[in-house]
């Protein structure tokens, strides 16, 4: 059981971590609306498919609702923010951005109803971890150069805060009991807010197949593959099999393979200013995660 919780979390580190250079390439000639409407209409459809086959029950009507408000949330303004923030700022960048969902979190849990307050040391990582936001999309003469607008990075934060929003409210909401099956529900509903977006952006009229570049379609071919069907697999998995604080390492290495990679393979600049800045970003969501208190169980 532990080389298997192990096989899968190192599956979460490094897929999920690639998936930032996977858009990075698939939105080269790929609107990114676009692009993340059909990563998410067919990976959720296999998904779906496949739990339906598998004796998963038919969803109710208010269970399709739950899922276009987390799908709306996580993947229209998730990842579709994150798609559009990388047309014009690096991929371990955005990773390094999008790995405040945990701070994110801790606020929107502390402001809802009812809501876990933060303690002494999350509210020490919040402080911790938006200094490193701030000196990563902050002035040019503050850490060195910034390759980007403060509206891209802007774009990123309200990226993980969506993440955030969505994540909390799915932790109340009518859910089916199968995980994969909701997943799929999400994807799919996701898919079609993410289609809306395209269409009013008028990425359709932008877009043209045959010019699409080998890289873009091996970008999404591998997000599909890999990172919505392998990676989610693998996280669903481990929610059932491994403990929720070693499961939550994800959000430390991400942002860091995210890096390694972009600078690896898409020759994105890895200044002093950006390495800085992972280190207490990174430090931050480990303090975070690290002092976090639980809701009593019922």
């Amino acid at each position: 059981m532990k080389t298997k919780i192990w096989a899968a979390l190192l599956a979460v580190y490094i897929i999920w971590g690639s998936t930032y250079l996977g858009i990075r390439f698939a939105i080269e000639t790929i609107p990114p609306f676009l692009q993340a409407g059909t990563r998410f209409l067919i990976s959720g459809t296999l998904l779906y498919t496949w739990r339906r086959l598998a004796g998963d029950a038919s969803p109710t009507r208010k269970q399709w609702i739950s899922a276009f408000i987390v799908g709306a949330c996580l993947l229209v303004g998730g990842n579709g923010l994150i798609s559009l923030a990388e047309t014009s700022i690096p991929s371990g960048v955005t990773a390094l951005l999008v790995a405040n969902i945990p701070m994110f979190m801790v606020l929107v849990e502390a402001l809802r109803p009812g809501g876990i307050k933060p303690t002494l040391g999350q509210v020490l990582g919040l402080l911790v971890g938006f200094s490193g936001v701030a000196l990563l999309i902050g002035p040019v003469e503050v850490g060195g150069s910034r390759e980007f607008g403060l509206l891209s990075g802007g774009i990123a934060l309200t990226a993980a805060f969506l993440w955030s929003l969505g994540s909390i409210y799915s932790r109340n909401a009518d859910l089916p009991s199968s995980t994969l099956l909701f997943t799929g529900m999400e994807m799919l509903m996701g898919s079609l807010g993410l289609f809306l977006v395209s269409l009013v952006k008028g990425e359709f009229l932008q877009f043209h197949i045959l010019k699409v570049s080998t890289s873009s379609l091996v970008g999404l071919g591998y997000l599909i593959t890999f990172g919505s069907l392998l990676g989610f697999t693998s996280y669903a998995w481990l929610l059932r099999n491994a403990p929720v604080s070693l499961i939550s390492t994800y959000a430390y290495v991400n942002p860091i393979v995210a890096v390694f990679l972009g600078s690896l393979f898409a020759q994105e600049k890895l200044n002093l200013r950006i390495v800085v800045a992972a280190v207490i970003i990174v430090g931050s969501v480990v303090l975070v995660n690290l002092t976090q208190k639980h809701a009593p169980q019922k």
